[in-house]
C-alpha cells in the first residue's frame, strides 16, 4: 500500500455517483465516508459531512450529468461545506464534466461555460479536479489548480479485446473508427492497446449545422467487409453515432460495435439505438458508468462497464505520491500480454 494506510483515503460520494463511489471504495478495500444531502421544498440543497474532515485530504465524487444544474450545485455546496469544515485538501472527482462542450465561443455573444464552471469549482474550495475523458483537452487550461484527465482508452480497449475474443471475431478484419476528425487522437490511444487484434483506423468526416445534429460527408478508410468499432467520448441524443453507423454500413462494413465513455442517452437516443440494433445496423453499444444510467434507459444490446478499476488505482497512487503514468503503463503491459497470448494461440 506504500507509505499511506488505507484509512487515510477519505472518499465521499454525492447523489449522482453513489454506485460508482461504492465500487471505487470496494476496489480500495475501504468504506465510503458519509455525507448527508437535504433538499428543501423550494429546491434548495444542504450538504453536510457526517464525519470530521479537519486536516484531512478528501476525495469528492460527483458527475454533473442530467439534471446538470442540480448536480453541479450540490457539488459546489458540498465543497463549501468541506472547506468550512477545515479539510486540508479537497480533490474533486467528476467522472462526467457537465458543460465541457461549451469550451469556446462557437458563435457571437455566446459564453464559455466550461471556464465558468472551472472558476466556480475553484472558488467553492476545490484544490484539484479529476475528470474522465473530458470532451476537450483545452478545458484543462481553464483551471489554475491541478487538473487530471483520466482516459478510458485502456477500459474501452480491454472491452474491445474481450468482445473480439468472446464473439470469436476475425481480428485481422477488425477496424477502429473515429466518428469525426477531432476524435482521431482518442482512437489512436485505444489502438495503442488493441494493436494486433485490430488492424488500422478509419475516420468519418462530418459537419454540424446545429447542436445535437451532424451530417456525414464521407468515410475515409477501407471498411468493406470489416468489423468496425466506433469509439467516441459520449452519446447524447445518438443522432451522430447512428448516422455514423449507417454510413459505415452503406460503405460495406460487416458488423458495427459502438464504444463510448459517457452514456447520456437523452431525448430520442434510446429509440434510435434500439432501432439500429433491431435493424442489425449496430451489434452492441458499450458505455462506462461515469454516468449512472437508470433502468428506464437500459435497452437490449447495451453493455455497461465500470471505470472503478481505472479511478481506484489512480487515487491510491495519488495518496501514496506515486506516478500516475506508472499506473497506465502497468495496465498497458497487462493488456499487451493478453493480446500477445491470444494471437499466439490463434
Amino acid at each position: 500500500m506504500g507509505q499511506n494506510n488505507k484509512r487515510d483515503i477519505n472518499i465521499f460520494g454525492l447523489s449522482a455517483s453513489q454506485a460508482l463511489t461504492n465500487q471505487i471504495c470496494e476496489q480500495l478495500g475501504i468504506e465510503q465516508k458519509k455525507v448527508q444531502t437535504i433538499r428543501f421544498a423550494d429546491g434548495e440543497v444542504l450538504v453536510q459531512s457526517l464525519e470530521s474532515v479537519r486536516g484531512k485530504e478528501i476525495y469528492v465524487v460527483q458527475s454533473t450529468n442530467q439534471p446538470v444544474n442540480e448536480n453541479l450545485m450540490e457539488l459546489l455546496i458540498a465543497l463549501d461545506a468541506f472547506k468550512r469544515a477545515s479539510a486540508a485538501k479537497i480533490n474533486v472527482v467528476m467522472p462526467y464534466f457537465g458543460y465541457a462542450r461549451q469550451d469556446r465561443k462557437a458563435g457571437s455573444r455566446q459564453p464559455i461555460t466550461a471556464k465558468l464552471v472551472a472558476d466556480l469549482l475553484t472558488v467553492a474550495g476545490a484544490n484539484r479536479v479529476i475528470t474522465v475523458d473530458i470532451h476537450s483537452a483545452q478545458t484543462m487550461g481553464f483551471f489554475d489548480i491541478p487538473f487530471d484527465n483520466f482516459e478510458t482508452s485502456q477500459t474501452l480497449a480491454e472491452q474491445i479485446i474481450n468482445t473480439i475474443i468472446s464473439d470469436k471475431l476475425d481480428y485481422q478484419n477488425c477496424l477502429l473508427v473515429s466518428p469525426d476528425h477531432g476524435g482521431l487522437t482518442r482512437v489512436h490511444k485505444v489502438d495503442e492497446y488493441t494493436h494486433g487484434l485490430t488492424e488500422g483506423v478509419a475516420v468519418i468526416a462530418k459537419r454540424r449545422p446545429e447542436p445535437n445534429k451532424a451530417e456525414v460527408e464521407f468515410v475515409l478508410g477501407d471498411i468493406e467487409g470489416k468489423t468496425c468499432f466506433i469509439i467516441d467520448d459520449l452519446i447524447d441524443t445518438a443522432g451522430t453515432i447512428v448516422n455514423a453507423a449507417n454510413a459505415l454500413k452503406a460503405h460495406g462494413a460487416k458488423e458495427i460495435y459502438i464504444f463510448a465513455c459517457h452514456g447520456l442517452f437523452n431525448g430520442p437516443a434510446i429509440e434510435r439505438l434500439s432501432t439500429a440494433i433491431k435493424d442489425e445496423v449496430i451489434k452492441k453499444v458499450v458505455v462506462t458508468n461515469t454516468i449512472e444510467i437508470p433502468e428506464t434507459k437500459h435497452f437490449e444490446g447495451l453493455e455497461i462497464v465500470s471505470v472503478a478499476s481505472l479511478i481506484a488505482p489512480m487515487i491510491q497512487a495519488s495518496v501514496n505520491d506515486e506516478s500516475l503514468s506508472h499506473v497506465y503503463d502497468q495496465a498497458k503491459e497487462k493488456i499487451h500480454q493478453k493480446v500477445e497470448k491470444y494471437i499466439k494461440v490463434h
